[in-house]
């Protein structure tokens, strides 16, 4: 059995009154004899902006939008019934939803719109009286501005510093995620890049020697047929490894101001990929505009490029390979299918821990998107497929 926790019931506590003070708003101005649609309309707005569940919060409602449109409205009603000469009251239900758009705005909006923003919210709360007593400079219209002002500046205070706590919890995060990444930068360079560069000049060697070496018989042999080709395919992939290393530790170390940090690969680049893999050769579909955000291309290129390395991994007995990108509907769809049984000749330490598809799954469910993998339905082998919008409305964690 599962127990709200203490910050769920506060919250639902605080949501409780701040709706039972509006009834009471409300419950006032008609026992009065006033009308309820003014100061309905900016309470159903003032707790619309304060209430809306984040996650489904649309991208428009930002919260310059949320904390401007109320106080306008509370402004507007104001000077309406100052202009018209009429007398209604105001309430502690639209104070305290004032008060929680003023915080809003402090803590949540730019920088320059806070400060727009907060005034506006904290004018529209001075003025409130006006509409009882058609001016500020009574006793009691001074004596309740003087409690507003109190109000104000400790609610502004409260989300200056939270704003403060959130500005220095960022620097920290930033901070940390940094170092990590001059670390895996600097163990890449020093471990990773020097094996590579290692499997680079043997290759070369190796290809020097098979067709210069001499023989008892002869002083020049020829290189066995078939075999400087995997060489030369070695040394290609050893050289774009490197390659994509030094892209990697750049991004990784942020050289430059000017350093292109967009993710490496696109769909052009997914030929390329099906082309180097030559056993067996893929058959690629690919129906998809090149306009495409780059993320959005990257990921898929990312899904080929696992896909294909696990078929080398796990699938050496593969006989077909198909790679097919579709778009349609807003969505970029990656299949990559084979029908290897699982034989496979690398050894145990080439194999991966997992961890490839752990990271893809990541990259595509950050788009908004999602990644299966399993085994073909009906028929023998492998097939890994993702589905990725491309309307630019990435999901954030």
């Amino acid at each position: 059995m599962r127990t709200a926790s203490p910050r769920g019931c506060a919250r639902g506590a605080a949501v409780g009154v701040l709706l039972v003070l509006s009834v009471v708003d409300l419950e006032v101005a008609s026992e009065e004899g006033y009308s309820v649609w003014p100061p309905a309309a900016v309470l159903v707005t003032g707790l619309a902006a304060v209430l809306w569940p984040p996650h489904r919060r649309p991208a428009w409602l930002t919260p310059q939008r949320r904390t401007a449109v109320p106080a306008l409205l509370s402004v507007l009603y104001s000077v309406m019934t100052y202009v018209l000469d009429e007398e209604t009251p105001f309430g502690p239900g639209e104070t305290v939803v004032l008060l929680c758009l003023l915080h809003v705005a402090v803590r949540h909006c730019p920088p320059r719109w806070a400060v727009a923003c907060g005034a506006l919210n904290a004018g529209a709360l001075l003025l409130s009286p006006v509409r009882y007593f058609h001016t500020l400079w009574t006793v009691d219209a001074a004596a309740l501005d003087l409690a507003a002002v109190i109000l104000i500046g400790l609610t502004a205070g409260a989300a200056a510093y939270r704003r403060s706590l959130d500005y220095r919890r960022n620097v920290t995060i930033a901070d940390t995620r940094r170092e990590e990444r001059l670390a895996i930068a600097a163990d890449l360079h020093d471990f990773v890049a020097h094996h590579v560069t290692g499997i680079l000049v043997q290759t070369q060697m190796a290809r020097m020697m098979a067709t210069t070496a001499p023989t008892p018989t002869s002083t020049t042999t020829s290189m066995p047929p078939g075999l400087d080709p995997v060489l030369a395919g070695i040394e290609r992939a050893a050289t774009e490894a490197l390659a994509s290393m030094r892209r990697t530790v750049g991004v990784l170390r942020e050289a430059g101001p000017d350093a292109d940090r967009r993710p490496v690969g696109d769909l052009a680049g997914i030929a390329d990929l099906t082309e180097a893999f030559t056993t067996p050769s893929p058959t690629l579909t690919v129906d998809a505009p090149d306009d495409l955000p780059h993320e959005v291309q990257a990921a898929a290129f990312r899904v080929v490029q696992e896909s294909l390395t696990n078929v080398r991994r796990h699938a050496a007995d593969a006989t077909t390979v198909t790679v097919a990108v579709r778009h349609d509907a807003g969505r970029l769809d990656v299949t990559v299918t084979d029908d290897g049984r699982g034989g496979t000749q690398l050894p145990a330490e080439a194999h991966g821990g997992g961890f490839g598809l752990v990271g893809l799954t990541e990259r595509v469910t950050a788009l908004g998107g999602t990644l299966d993998t399993g085994p073909r339905p009906a028929s023998p082998g492998w097939r890994v497929r993702a589905s990725l919008p491309t309307n630019g409305r990435a999901r954030r964690g």
